[in-house]
């Protein structure tokens, strides 16, 4: 996001790669729907789409992940590059510029920045990880999120200070989250709801701990809570809880992690604005937290304040959380996609919620990558 970021680490994303190669025939453009005020769709205009359009052709490569945010969009490309589209209001595109007059609406490259492994785009930030296990960052810093010890925002890549060995990064709204390789998970920027899950609501512009983690195996950030899947299959919520986002069984928030119910054996999680995602090995999804717009896909409206299943999927091989809809594909596709619709997040060629999931046309096959920004969706 995003208000949702993707929460799935990197071996997920390349198992994922594995088994669902594309055909060698097809270009992996990325495609894109729904919200594109500012350019987010990267299709050269600012109309909203209702059924999936393509980007404009990456420069650097073919592209293997996308990210999508609060109005801007990431692609991480095969040479290890990025492209940025959409909103620059605050740099959040890492091209050296910012500001409404220099949004874009096809892809550009970030500036400065290679051999990067993973991308995540939050609400007006982005993140990198490169491959010496460091971070990048740049864009929006009002909050800390950029992890540089400053609150000045940045047009161009920046360093978030004091981290290695990073395996994963997820970007909220206004805050960041990264899985190290001895399973501890550091946070930084917006806290005011716990969302940093140090046991304080108070704001960080560099890293900090989440405390009493030490076997995550992959994270997630929302709009305002943050999640971890434990190696044992578990999951962790902590941050804001006013909707059931942290599935604990409560409508209460906290500062520290607290244990989603009913949902194990889980190997994939995303974070939505008040939502959150597992992913079972079985390939079945469960959802908990805000459902107003039936972003929990289980045929009703009603918040959730612990974990229900997802009708009607099955064989899910990727889930993504966009900030009020969901998606999950199938490993023999289609994609699938349930919740708000208003401006065509769902790509189903209305603007009709739903509280089921219903597959879509995207003219793509062996998709590797997807995600849900504020009120878009990205697949390549």
């Amino acid at each position: 996001m995003a208000t949702a970021a993707a929460g799935l680490t990197l071996a997920a994303l390349m198992a994922g790669m594995a088994t669902e190669p594309a055909s060698a025939a097809q270009a992996l453009r990325v495609k894109t729907w729904g919200s594109n005020g500012s350019g987010q769709l990267g299709d050269a205009t600012t109309t909203d789409r209702h059924t999936p359009v393509t980007a404009a052709g990456e420069t650097g490569g073919d592209a293997i992940q996308v990210s999508g945010g609060g109005f801007h969009s990431l692609a991480l490309l095969q040479d290890g590059t990025v492209e940025a589209w959409g909103d620059n209001a605050f740099g959040q595109l890492g091209d050296g510029t910012s500001s409404f007059a220099n949004n874009h609406s096809t892809p550009g490259t970030v500036v400065g920045l290679l051999g990067v492994r993973a991308v995540s785009a939050g609400g007006t930030h982005s993140l990198a990880l490169l491959s010496n296990g460091t971070v990048m960052a740049w864009g929006n810093n009002s909050e800390g999120q950029l992890g540089n010890g400053t609150l000045t925002p940045s047009s161009t890549p920046t360093p978030v200070v004091g981290l290695t060995g990073v395996v994963a990064i997820s970007a909220g709204s206004n805050f960041s989250l990264a899985l190290l390789s001895n399973g501890t998970i550091r946070a930084w920027g917006f806290n005011a709801l716990g969302a940093l899950g140090n046991g304080t609501t108070i704001n960080s512009p560099v890293p900090v701990t989440v405390v009493g983690i030490t076997t995550a195996k992959a994270i997630a950030a929302g709009g305002f809570h943050s999640m971890a899947l434990l190696n044992d299959g578990t999951v962790r919520t902590w941050g804001a809880g006013g909707d059931g986002q942290l599935g604990n069984g409560t409508t209460s928030g906290s500062s520290v992690p607290v244990t989603a119910l009913g949902v194990t054996g889980v190997k994939a999680i995303a974070a939505g604005r008040a939502h959150s995602l597992a992913l079972l090995t079985g390939g079945t999804v469960r959802a908990w937290g805000d459902n107003g717009f039936g972003q929990l896909g289980d045929g009703t409206t009603v918040d959730r304040t612990v974990s229900v299943a997802v009708v009607a999927l099955s064989g899910v091989s990727l889930i993504a959380a966009g900030g009020d809809h969901s998606l999950g594909y199938p490993s023999l596709g289609p994609v699938n996609t349930w919740g708000r619709d208003n401006v065509g997040q769902l790509g189903d060629g209305s603007t009709v919620d739903r509280s089921v999931p219903a597959g879509i046309r995207t003219g793509r096959i062996g998709i590797t990558s997807i995600d849900g920004g504020d009120n878009h969706s990205l697949i390549v």
